[in-house]
């Protein structure tokens, strides 16, 4: 009590501080015959405020000027041009208020758009492309002649030729004729279209380690080709793609360096990131304890943008240490050959496992962010289950195990950051058809599909609605058949919150978690911005693990808590405090989260 009543007396002398100045600012002049809110919000905008008072008349007429021609500058660029703006000072006799600047407004009629044209300066492009540039300008007649869009439409123009080969395209000063007759705004737009550039290969600048046979591979068009901006892009985003890079930029060259042929070189520009980095984490849930994770990280070794990568866990569920090598582009742009392998121990409340593994992946790319992968995994291990016996907990006798697994999936990634989304969505999904022999002999597959949403809302979009949806089910299999490693278990910071890891599903006699062959999870979170730095969580989250094919209504549990965010620029440190709302014997009050990035 006594930290919060020092908060509240410090939050109440800053308002006080404050108060006078809050008190004082007022827009520099007042606005007066303006009935469209809409447009009286956009000039009172523009006008702005001033943090003090005008001291005299003439200070007043000053700022209601200046207010005016603030005023006007808007009424022109929504498309009023008959207006009448008259800047006064209020006429307040007798009153010891200070005076005050008044801009009296008519706006007059809003213009509309007539036909808009385009002029070509200088040779005009292919008929084509000149008709794709008319196209683009997607103004239709009588719409209002605001600016903004007149300009949008211009920009429009030279995009659209520039993507079809005309790389110097670029706008000259337009011409916009204002007709008070008919109270109508026609733009003529001036482009001066330049020469069809074909493309050339690349010429690379960099003083690391990269081979430029390796980066002329990745080059998304062939020589002789027309330019198109979207595979310069393509190109870069290629490059950035490894991670190896600190900074690259690809450019069109000027026309100096333009060939014999007439063909135009592409410039690359490559900075190396460090050869070498290390990184340290750290985590810590009331569930699963904390863990240290370290990384030691070796870049473009073949000098092909490769990374190679070991990694060690070290926590109270898990220890493991892995090697991953990752080859971008491997044999083909946008393919990435992932090789690891890795030897594990982990001990958890259902079962002990310790073995080796190795995999193999390749991800292709699609778009900006869709991503195909397909590849193969072998396991062995030895596992003790804790099963039940004559209405007993015991751990069973070790059995080793061989497990060969094929993975196809896909991921689509439309949101608009990794750790900190606050708009659009993602999908994805994995089948696994594994095998499994050894002391234990199966055969089945494993399934699992996620989704999640972003919607923000409310003052400069600082509340952000998110919601979350998994799936699981696993087919051909059964209990005790498929191994207690490769069951759907529910539970934990990354799945239903207020719960302990796996605690969620069938469980046997001494609660320990027995894990089954079905999922479902969902959770929504409601994300609100307090500052630049701070926010904070409102969420419930929902889960069930089944026996069978789907979870069963007895299967489901829920939680429900709150959580704090720091912004650390990159993204958001995260501490949530949840609560189980279907508690059962063994489960906690409560649990509290510790990560970076957001829990989905």
């Amino acid at each position: 009590m006594a930290g919060l009543r020092y908060v509240l007396a410090a939050s109440a002398a800053l308002i006080v501080q404050l108060g006078p100045q809050l008190a004082l600012a007022q827009p520099k002049a007042a606005i007066e015959g303006v009935r469209d809110e809409d447009l009286r919000e956009r000039i009172e905008r523009a006008i702005g405020e001033s943090d003090n008072a005008a001291q005299s008349r003439f200070e007043a007429r000053r700022r209601a000027r200046e207010a005016g021609e603030d005023a006007i500058a808007v009424l022109r660029s929504e498309g009023y041009y008959a207006y009448v703006v008259e800047a006064d000072v209020a006429d307040d006799e007798g009153d010891d208020t200070p005076p005050r600047g008044v801009v009296r407004i008519e706006p007059g009629p809003r213009f509309t758009l007539a036909d808009p044209v385009v002029e070509w300066v200088g040779p005009p492009p292919e008929a084509a492309v000149a008709a794709a540039g008319q196209g683009a300008i997607d103004l239709e007649p009588g719409q209002a002649g605001r600016a903004p869009e007149v300009l949008a439409a211009e920009g429009r123009v030279v995009a659209t030729i520039q993507q079809r080969g005309y790389a110097d395209a670029q706008a000259q000063p337009r011409e916009v004729v204002v007709d008070h007759a008919d109270n109508t705004v026609q733009p003529t737009f001036h482009i001066a279209a330049g020469d069809l550039v074909r493309l050339n290969g690349l010429d690379i600048a960099t003083e690391g380690r990269t081979n430029p046979r390796w980066v002329r591979r990745l080059a998304p068009w062939r020589p002789g080709e027309r330019y198109d901006p979207d595979d310069v892009a393509e190109l870069e985003r290629r490059l950035l793609d490894t991670g190896v890079y600190d900074s690259v930029t690809v450019a069109l060259q000027p026309k100096e360096k333009m060939t014999a042929e007439g063909l135009r070189p592409v410039l690359v520009s490559l900075a190396d990131r460090p050869p070498r980095s290390i990184e340290l984490g750290l985590g810590y849930s009331t569930d699963e304890g904390a863990g240290v994770d370290a990384r030691w990280t070796r870049y473009n070794r073949l000098r092909r943008a490769d990374t190679l990568q070991v990694t060690a866990r070290l926590a109270q569920i898990e220890q493991r240490l892995e090697g991953r090598v990752i080859l971008p582009h491997w044999r083909r742009p946008q393919r990435t050959l992932t090789l690891a392998s890795a030897v594990f121990n982990e001990q958890t409340d259902a079962y002990d496992q310790t073995g080796l593994s190795a995999s193999a992946d390749l991800t292709r790319r699609y778009g900006k962010t869709s991503y195909l992968t397909y590849g193969a995994a072998i396991d062995f291990a030895r596992t003790a289950e804790k099963v039940e016996v004559d209405n007993v907990t015991v751990t069973g006798e070790e059995f080793d195990t061989a497990t060969f697994t094929l993975l196809g999936a896909f991921a689509l990634d439309r949101s608009d950051d990794p750790l900190d989304p606050r708009r659009g969505w993602r999908l994805e999904a994995r089948g696994e058809p594994t095998l499994v022999a050894g002391d234990v002999s199966l055969g089945y597959l494993r399934t699992v599909a996620q989704g999640s949403i972003y919607f923000p809302f409310g003052e400069e979009a600082r509340t952000v609605a998110a919601g979350r949806l998994r799936l699981g089910a696993i087919l051909g299999g059964d209990i005790p058949g498929v191994p207690a490693a490769r069951r759907f278990y529910a539970g934990g910071g990354g799945s239903v919150r207020g719960y302990a890891y796996q605690a969620i599903g069938p469980r046997l006699p001494d609660n320990t978690p027995q894990g089954g062959l079905s999922l479902f999870e969902a959770s929504a979170e409601i994300r609100h911005d307090l500052t630049e730095r701070w926010g904070v969580v409102g969420f419930i989250d929902a889960g069930a693990v089944g026996t069978e094919a789907t979870p069963t209504g007895d299967d489901y549990s829920l939680g429900a808590g709150i959580g704090v965010r720091y912004n650390l620029g990159f993204g958001p440190i995260r501490a949530d405090i949840a609560i189980p709302l279907d508690k059962r014997e063994g489960d906690p009050d409560f649990q509290i989260y510790l990560s970076i990035g957001q829990s989905f």
